[in-house]
């Protein structure tokens, strides 16, 4: 099965977008997470239905929203061109969907494994003087830390599978942006059976692995 799958671009081009928007995603998912787990405001809600927004919303919504943005007449689009640069089919256009679509599931597990942390340790910690910054590095991220793992892994693969919005901002470009689930699409359209089957295989292969350790690790947190 493997020999019939030539080029491996779609499967390398995959990992480093869903590695490179994972991170992303934690960088600015951790702390916003971590802020409106503790802080209440007028319009709290209103937020944070924005920030899970891309998790209901169609790909072809997302991916037409990202047009509006970094497309060529868009808001930032038109902003990188004066400079230049461009976005909007290449691969970081790919990397930018993925990170929309993926930051939803990091900010909802980072947010329930803050909230599951007793307070009651972090006050403690401030009764012996510690700073808000080593509470939070030697109290609250290792008690959230299995909570804040899982929704990392669970952005990895949605990001590994992202389509729709992909399809939209990045194209289906051969050894440029195409990711995995665009070269299967488009290996069915061209009757290439080989090379989608070969490509379904190992996304759900990968998939299945990573739902599998979740669920076994998560059985293991309760003992």
């Amino acid at each position: 099965m493997f020999a019939q799958l030539t080029d491996w671009y779609p499967v390398i081009l995959s990992i480093k977008v869903a590695l490179i928007a994972v991170t992303v995603v934690l960088i600015t998912g951790l702390p916003l997470s971590r802020l409106l787990s503790r802080v209440d405001f007028p319009g709290k809600d209103v937020v944070e239905a924005a920030i899970t927004l891309p998790m209901v919303l169609p790909p072809s919504v997302i991916g037409y929203g990202l047009l509006m943005i970094i497309g060529k007449n868009g808001l930032l689009g038109q902003t990188l061109g004066n400079l230049g640069l461009s976005v909007i089919f290449t691969w970081w256009a790919a990397v930018l969907a993925s990170t929309v679509v993926s930051f939803p599931l990091m900010y909802q597990s980072a947010k329930a494994a803050f909230l599951s942390v007793n307070e009651n340790f972090e006050k403690a910690a401030r009764t012996l003087g510690a700073t808000e910054i080593k509470i939070f590095f030697t109290v609250t991220l290792p008690l959230a830390w299995p909570g804040i793992l899982a929704g990392l892994i669970l952005s990895f693969a949605r990001a590994m599978g992202e389509f729709g919005a992909t399809l939209m901002v990045a194209g289906n470009i051969p050894g440029q942006t195409q990711t995995i689930p665009l070269a299967i699409y488009f290996a069915v359209e061209s009757g290439k059976e080989g090379i989608a089957r070969t490509l379904v295989a190992i996304i759900t292969v990968f998939s299945f692995v990573v739902i599998f350790w979740v669920n076994r690790w998560a059985k293991k947190q309760k003992y």
